[in-house]
């Protein structure tokens, strides 16, 4: 523990599921911590428990304005920024000629533009002090298609390639910028599409989907995160890093029965 002492990290989505799983543990490990969603939740006072200096900020990530002071109250505080994780996000999907434009704009404008006016946000400190880590929250359905996913798939994709073209354009000012693309994680978000009929008959399929046979959990999208934030993923950047269970490892059809490996 203490690994990430001295640092600070600024943490989107914070609230709840993997933003607040990855808070926690940046909490642990001595990070600074500060969280911002829309609303704080009562599962905030474990980051404050782990880390009295945390602080939260209310704000949605589609306000500029909102984003860029949270950002300067951090500096104004710290004077210095070091991670910045971009967990906010929504569901959405539909195909294409049924769905709604303005369906369309509300999952872009939160999980892409808001990681992009996130990171703008965040930039600059990071420049200034010639170090510092992105980790965007993109998906495995960033990575390839599934039934349905239309806007959330597009919205996760393009996460993926901005957050490639950060590591292009910032790696010379010592930052570093990776995209962690989860499986399907047991979060509130998760619970929003599954449990909701008539999705719940797809839930086993989608869950034998993952090659170890489960969904994941927040902590283990955490773990990644702070290899990510810490000095043991010092030459790794550019990089869609699926943490997924095997989803996306390849086709399974059931023959390892037969090869008594079940």
């Amino acid at each position: 523990m203490g690994r990430l002492e001295g640092r600070v990290a600024f943490v989107t989505g914070a609230a709840s599921g993997i933003g607040l799983a990855c808070a926690r543990r940046f909490a642990a490990e001595r990070a600074v911590v500060v969280g911002l969603d829309l609303h704080r939740s009562p599962e905030w006072k474990e980051v404050e428990a782990a880390a009295p200096s945390a602080s939260f900020h209310e704000a949605d990530v589609r306000d500029e304005a909102a984003l860029r002071a949270a950002v300067d109250a951090t500096l104004a505080r710290h004077a210095r920024l070091d991670v910045l994780l971009t967990a906010a996000g929504v569901a959405g999907g539909g195909p294409v000629h049924l769905l709604d434009s303005a369906e369309w704009d509300r999952v872009q404008d939160i999980n892409l533009k808001g990681t992009f006016l996130s990171a703008k946000a965040a930039l600059p400190a990071m420049i200034e002090q010639r170090s510092g880590s992105i980790i965007t929250i993109a998906s495995i359905e960033g990575l390839e298609g599934t039934e349905g996913g239309s806007t959330y798939n597009a919205s996760k994709g393009g996460v993926v390639i901005l957050t490639k073209n950060m590591a292009i354009d910032y790696g010379r000012r010592g930052i570093r910028a990776n995209a962690i693309c989860p499986g399907f994680i047991q979060t509130p978000l998760l619970s929003s599409v599954l449990d909701a009929e008539p999705m719940t008959v797809f839930r086993d399929r989608i869950r034998e989907q993952h090659q170890l046979g489960r969904f994941g959990r927040p902590e283990e999208i955490a773990g990644a995160a702070f290899f990510l934030a810490s000095d043991d993923s010092s030459f790794v950047t550019g990089q869609a890093i699926a943490v997924d269970g095997g989803f996306t490892a390849g086709l399974r059809v059931g023959i390892t029965g037969l090869m008594g490996l079940e």
